[in-house]
């Protein structure tokens, strides 16, 4: 049953093959194994990748199944329409278009599975990447806001200096009217003269002014410092919802480059892997001498061309025969003085005929 199945697989005429020796019932089971076990990788392989592309076990078998029965009849038409020949260059160039596509399969094939393979360490290399983005975004975010904070920072120092400059304005007024006090400056005399009381209120004004600039800029500056939380806020908010981008940053494209960013050796010598694989029935078939499912294939295409041939040749005498029978009946029809006459008689009435309505209507006209 296994047997029969395989030889199936591998596309050969069974009601030939049957009639051959079991050697060679057995070469073409396992060419048909072949072409089975590579359908099934396919499978593996497309249900994995799109299982990365749509996170969905049954979507990715499904269409792993597609995958997998198309490559199976891929294969099976690849091995099953290379013919020996008489020449192996001939084989060859025959072959040579069955060969680049088994390639490309070959590679398309391998990529995922590949992709399972170094699954850890292109978990590693995506991680680094993710990490990489996610300081390049934040940078990316506050460069955004930057403008803003910086603007709004720039208002509150503004504010606070406007306080400091008042205050030491005020500290230099109070040390004025002190010293005036003491006799150390101003007039030099002590106590507390007209002098003093003149600046003792210069002092006392600007006291007041401080007072009231510190009033107003501590409000002012409680509302942009409110201002620059916000900001704050709203950036790293921007920061937390761009973030489920960069995590989801592993799909198909992301693996494949990620895979690419690794040693090729190991991946190279899986690909050749899958690529022997997939031609190895088609360079069987070429490597292989003549076999007994060959010559009688050839004969009964042979036979087949020869009916086709003996037919187009009788049909070819057939129309030549009736044409040249065609072409002597109607000689002899010609020289015939009965059918003369009788198609004269006629044309004669037809002409009458005629005459006579050219003359009716000429009537009509006068």
């Amino acid at each position: 049953m296994l047997k029969r199945f395989f030889i199936l697989c591998s596309g050969v005429d069974t009601d030939i093959v049957n009639g051959c020796s079991n050697g060679e019932q057995n070469k073409y089971a396992g060419i048909g194994a072949t072409v089975f076990f590579t359908a099934i990788m396919a499978f593996i392989a497309s249900s994995y990748a799109l299982f990365t592309v749509f996170d969905n076990v049954y979507t990715a078998v499904f269409f792993g199944l597609v995958w997998g029965f198309l490559i199976f009849n891929l294969d099976r038409f690849i091995v099953s329409t290379i013919k020996k020949r008489d020449n192996f260059l001939d084989e060859f160039i025959q072959a040579t278009p069955r060969i680049a596509l088994a390639i490309i399969i070959a590679i398309v094939i391998s990529k995922p599975l590949e992709i399972k393979i170094f699954q850890k360490e292109i978990e590693t290399v995506l991680l680094k990447e993710k990490n990489e983005m996610a300081l390049a975004n934040k940078k990316q975010v506050t460069n955004y806001f930057q403008s803003d904070v910086d603007k709004n920072k720039a208002e509150i120092d503004s504010l606070k200096s406007d306080i400091a400059k008042k205050e030491k304005e005020v500290n230099e007024l109070y040390a004025t009217y002190i010293t005036e006090a003491e006799g150390t400056a101003g007039t030099k005399k002590l106590g507390k003269g007209p002098v003093y009381a003149e600046k003792r209120l210069k002092h006392d004004a600007q006291l007041k002014q401080l007072d009231s600039l510190k009033a107003v800029n501590a409000v002012k500056i409680t509302e942009k410092e409110n201002k620059a939380k916000t900001l704050q806020a709203d950036l790293d908010k921007k920061v937390t919802d761009s973030q489920p981008i960069i995590d989801g940053f592993d799909g198909l494209m992301a693996r494949i480059n990620a895979l690419n960013k690794l040693p090729w050796l190991p991946s190279f010598f899986i690909m050749l892997l899958f690529l022997a694989i997939e031609t190895s029935p088609i360079i069987a078939k070429l490597l292989s001498p003549k076999g007994e499912y060959d010559f009688k294939q050839e004969d009964a295409e042979m036979g087949i061309k020869n009916v086709l041939a003996q037919n187009r040749y009788q049909s070819e005498l057939q129309r030549k025969t009736d044409a040249e029978i065609y072409d002597k009946v109607y000689a002899d029809i010609k020289e015939d003085r009965e059918l003369y006459n009788y198609k004269k008689k006629g044309a004669m009435e037809l002409l009458k005929l005629q005459s006579d309505g050219f003359v009716e209507k000429q009537k009509k006209s006068i």
